[in-house]
C-alpha cells in the first residue's frame, strides 16, 4: 500500500501520523513550524485524505506496515515516529512489529490501553451508521470531543477547519479505522521495552486521552518526558500548534544530540 504522503524540509527525518478521523492536512503547521528544523513527513494513513482503502482486514498491524513501506519508499532506514490519537496507536503497533525502524517516538493525545467492551461496542455502532447514513454522526458525536473548551470559546476559524477535516472523512474508512482501532492490545508492554527516547504530548484540556493517561505512558517508558500543552484538548497540535512545535523541536534536538541533557 502506496500512502499519499506530504513532506517539507531536511535533515533528521520524522514521521507525523494523523488523528482519526482527519489526514495528513491537520499537521500543516508542523511541516511549516518543523521543516526548518528537520525533514517532516506526513502520510494519509490508509482511506483517508489521498490514500486508498485497499482490502486488508480492518487492523492498526497493517497501518504499521504502510509505514514501514513508506520509509522504504523515501530511502530512510531510522525515523522518529509519532503521531496524534489514532496515529499514535499507529505508532505503537510499529514500535512493536518494527522496532528497528525507530530513532525516538512521539506520542501525543493517545493512549496505551485496550478499549474496553463498552468503547469497543460503541465504536462498532459508529462505523456502522457512518455505512449506512454517512458522516453526520462524526460531526453530532465525535468532533464535540476532538476540541478543547477553550478552542470552543476562542478559536472559531479553528473550530471550523477542524469540522470541514471531519466531514470530508471518506465513510468506509472511517468503519474500517474505527474497527481497526477496536481491535488494538494493550501496548504498556510496547512502551516498556521500548529502546529509544519518547516525548509523551497532551491537551491540558483533552477528554478524550486526558493529562492522565499521558503520565501513565511517561512512566511506563524507560527514557520519556512529557509535554503538557496548555488550553488546548484532543487536537494538541491542530489548537496550539507553536507549543506543540516547540516540544517536537526541542525533542528533536535533544536526540540530535544539540540540547544539555535534562535536569
Amino acid at each position: 500500500m502506496d500512502l499519499y504522503t506530504r513532506s517539507a524540509g531536511e535533515g533528521l527525518p520524522v514521521v507525523l501520523l494523523h488523528a482519526f478521523p482527519l489526514s495528513s492536512a491537520m499537521w500543516l503547521a508542523q511541516r511549516e513550524g518543523l521543516g526548518a528544523v528537520c525533514k517532516v513527513i506526513t502520510p494519509d494513513l490508509r482511506g483517508f485524505g489521498g490514500s486508498v482503502l485497499g482490502d486488508d482486514e480492518p487492523s492498526l498491524d497493517a497501518m504499521a506496515d504502510d509505514v514501514v513501506r513508506l520509509l522504504d519508499r523515501e530511502g530512510v532506514d531510522r525515523a522518529v515516529v509519532g503521531g496524534l490519537s489514532m496515529g499514535g496507536y499507529v505508532t505503537m503497533a510499529l514500535c512493536r512489529r518494527h522496532p528497528d525502524r525507530v530513532l525516538g517516538v512521539i506520542l501525543a493525545d493517545t493512549k496505551a490501553a485496550a478499549d474496553p467492551e463498552a468503547a469497543r461496542a460503541n465504536r462498532e455502532r459508529i462505523a456502522a451508521a457512518v455505512l449506512d447514513d454517512g458522516t453526520s454522526i462524526l460531526v453530532e458525536e465525535v468532533l464535540p470531543s476532538l476540541i478543547g473548551v477553550t478552542t470552543v470559546q476562542r478559536r472559531a476559524m479553528v473550530f471550523g477547519r477542524v469540522r470541514g477535516l471531519v466531514q470530508s472523512a471518506p465513510p468506509k474508512a472511517v468503519a474500517w479505522a474505527q474497527r481497526a482501532m477496536a481491535g488494538r492490545p494493550d501496548s504498556f508492554d510496547t512502551l516498556r521495552g521500548l529502546k529509544v527516547p519518547a516525548l509523551v504530548i497532551v491537551g491540558e484540556e483533552d477528554r478524550l486521552t486526558p493529562p492522565a493517561d499521558a503520565e501513565t505512558m511517561v512512566g511506563a517508558v524507560p527514557d520519556g518526558r512529557l509535554a503538557v500543552i496548555e488550553k488546548a484538548g484532543h487536537l494538541s497540535a491542530i489548537e496550539q500548534p507553536e507549543a506543540f512545535n516547540r516540544a517536537v523541536a526541542g525533542f528533536i534536538a535533544e536526540l540530535a544530540g544539540g540540547s544539555p541533557p535534562r535536569g
